[in-house]
């Protein structure tokens, strides 16, 4: 929870820089235009193998201004809206990524030590192995290990319904991924119905149907669109690569999880002798 809210309040901080820097309209190119040199007089002062790079940066600065405009031209109202949800959507992704990192253990190194474990009859240092190891595998295997005295369908159904509990944790967070998802092209055709009923409104002003006169509601509708689908897409990547880091956990949990009862099946046989 602790974590989850720290992940907002650096969201809450990014999305307020952003659309600070966004809603500058044109500040930045006025004083561009104010102190700029003519490319002859950038020739004398650099000499030709710096020029490339020099023109690499004008282009990139370029492309920032034209971005920043065509946020502009989209309606800032809902522009910010999908930016906002762009921002929301990838912190609560790189908060499940490093939560899902951090989760992942050498499994196959942690059975070994637990089997060592109990075979030297030693089960309270396999609880604490398990306990200084982090992660949902080392959790479970915990969890077998204290009901390890009673019979094996009780310890099975325990490790399986604390499995369903971790797999659960593993995906809490990725409803609001999906939500931003489908938010941030919702937004953009929202804006594309908005920036048809502008276009409408003044041709009905002017009583004229001329290119010049619907071109500000169409380039409205078409912008928040394709910002709206951009964002959507970038969101779908860090979705789906959350996803694979949770099939990877949960088929990982499940295998040790026969391991473990494998483990304690044999120690119970030895038991019994």
């Amino acid at each position: 929870m602790k974590r989850i809210w720290m992940a907002l309040a650096l969201t809450a901080v990014l999305a307020t820089s952003a659309l600070n820097a966004f809603s500058q309209d044109s500040v930045g190119s006025v004083a561009a235009a104010d102190t700029s040199l003519t490319v002859g007089s950038v020739e004398d002062l650099v000499g030709d193998e710096d020029m490339a790079g020099l023109q690499e940066m004008a282009q990139s600065m370029n492309f920032h201004q034209q971005l920043k405009t065509k946020f502009v031209e989209g309606s800032a109202g809902f522009m910010s809206l999908v930016a906002l949800a762009l921002v929301l959507g990838l912190a609560v992704c790189i908060e499940r990524i490093i939560y899902l990192t951090l989760s992942e253990v050498n499994a196959k190194r942690l059975l070994a030590d637990i089997e060592k474990h109990v075979e030297a009859d030693d089960v309270e240092g396999a609880k604490t192995l398990c306990r200084e190891t982090r992660g949902p595998v080392a959790s479970i295997c915990y969890q077998g290990l204290m009901h390890c005295d009673e019979p094996m369908d009780a310890v099975e159904r325990s490790v399986v319904s604390y499995g369903t509990v971790q797999t659960g944790n593993l995906e809490r967070g990725c409803s609001w991924i999906k939500l931003f998802i489908a938010i941030a092209p919702s937004l953009g055709f929202l804006g594309t119905v908005i920036g048809m009923v502008m276009a409408f409104d003044q041709i009905q002003e002017a009583g004229d149907i001329g290119p010049a006169i619907v071109a500000e509601g169409m380039k409205v509708a078409l912008i928040t669109t394709i910002f709206g689908i951009i964002v959507a897409l970038i969101l779908q990547v860090f979705y789906n690569f959350i996803l694979s880091k949770i099939e990877h956990l949960t088929s990982q949990m499940e295998e040790s999880a026969v391991t473990l009862l494998d483990i304690l099946t044999k120690r119970q046989m030895r038991t019994q002798r």
